[in-house]
């Protein structure tokens, strides 16, 4: 099947593209002052969807970046990583080390990420890794 068949089976089989339009506030550091400027964003969907239900998804998907991806960068340097081999396990060890952070937050999570650093084993003795029930 050649490129354009598909993406014409793909379209038969989207019902509906949901429209999302949203006002963006952007600090800028230099003057002090808040930047206004709008996005629109199109979301295709394989069945219809209502416009409450669309709108609960976008936020669920940009809580996630916001709440994880981000955090996991800006506190674990993600993006910064110049790891080329065998990247994921190196990824799953971050994750495993933030998940734990979270569990036992305490302050922000580098504050608590350099008092484990500083506490040495002692430290890490001390999390909490599980829940009993």
């Amino acid at each position: 099947m050649n490129l354009r068949r598909r993406s014409q089976a793909r379209a038969r089989r989207l019902t509906s593209d949901c429209l999302i339009e949203r006002r963006v506030h952007t600090f800028q550091p230099a003057t002090g002052l808040w930047n206004t400027s709008r996005e629109t964003a199109l979301y295709p969907s394989n069945r219809p969807i209502s416009a409450r239900k669309a709108a609960d998804a976008a936020r669920n998907h940009w809580s996630i970046e916001n709440k994880q991806h981000y955090t996991r960068d800006a506190t674990l340097r993600e993006d910064a990583s110049r790891i080329r081999r065998n990247p994921g396990i190196f990824a799953r060890l971050r994750s495993f080390a933030y998940n734990i952070l979270r569990f036992n937050q305490s302050d922000t999570i580098p504050q608590d990420r350099h008092a484990a650093a500083l506490g040495g084993l002692e430290a890490l003795s001390d999390m909490n890794y599980y829940k009993e029930r």
